[in-house]
C-alpha cells in the first residue's frame, strides 16, 4: 500500500502516489535551479513548465480523475522535457523524445512586430520571409479597405504569443525545457 498526494498543476488537479511525488519535486528544484532567467522571473517560468507537465500527465492519465500519476509517467514527462541548459538531470543531452516536426499555431508574433505582430506571425505560420508578408499586406491595404479589414480582424482574433510555450507552438519546435527556457530567456530581456 502506497500513500498519494493530491497535487494541482497548471490549474488541473491530480494524484500521485509518494515516490511520484518526490521524483516530480526533485525534477522540479533542479529545474529550477538551472534556470538562466533572471530571479524575478523564475516564478512565471515555473508555472509555463508546470502547465506543460500538466498537459503532459493529462495525456497519460486520460482525464481519468481516478488514475494515480506514478513514478514512470513522471520519469517519461522529466526525460521528455529535459533541463533548461538542454541536458537530462544526469548531465547528458536529452535525446530524440521529441524530434518530429510538430504542427505550428497561429500566434501573432510579439517579439517582431511592427504594429500588432499579425504579419511575423503569419510568417512563422506559413514559413515565408516576413517581408513577403508585409508586402502582401500593403498591397492588399493599398488596393482597397479589404487589406485593413484583415489585418484588423486578424489582430483581434488571432492570439499573442506571449509565453514561451506559445513561442514554441508558434515555430512549430516542441515546448521542452530548452525551448521554452530560450525563449523565455528573450521575452524577459526586454
Amino acid at each position: 500500500m502506497k500513500k498519494v498526494i493530491n497535487v494541482s498543476l497548471g490549474g488541473r488537479n491530480f494524484t500521485l502516489n509518494e515516490d511520484a511525488y518526490n521524483r516530480l519535486r526533485t525534477y522540479l528544484d533542479h529545474f529550477k535551479a538551472k534556470l538562466t532567467v533572471p530571479e524575478y522571473q523564475k516564478g512565471e517560468v515555473m508555472e509555463e513548465i508546470e502547465g506543460r507537465i500538466a498537459e503532459l500527465f493529462y495525456q497519460e492519465v486520460g482525464g481519468d480523475s481516478n488514475r494515480v500519476v506514478t513514478q514512470e509517467m513522471v520519469e517519461k514527462v522529466a526525460s521528455a522535457l529535459g533541463m533548461p541548459d538542454g541536458s537530462a538531470e544526469n548531465g547528458s543531452t536529452t535525446g530524440a523524445a521529441f524530434t518530429s516536426d510538430m504542427p505550428r499555431r497561429l500566434y501573432r508574433d510579439v517579439d517582431n512586430k511592427r504594429v500588432a505582430g499579425v504579419c511575423s506571425g503569419l510568417a512563422l505560420y506559413f514559413d515565408v520571409d516576413v517581408t513577403l508578408i508585409r508586402i502582401l499586406m500593403l498591397v492588399a491595404l493599398i488596393c482597397g479597405s479589404a487589406g485593413f479589414w484583415i489585418y484588423i480582424i486578424l489582430w483581434i482574433a488571432v492570439p499573442q504569443a506571449d509565453t514561451p510555450a506559445k513561442k514554441c507552438e508558434m515555430r512549430g519546435i516542441p515546448p521542452t525545457a530548452e525551448n521554452m527556457s530560450r525563449y523565455a530567456r528573450e521575452t524577459y530581456k526586454k
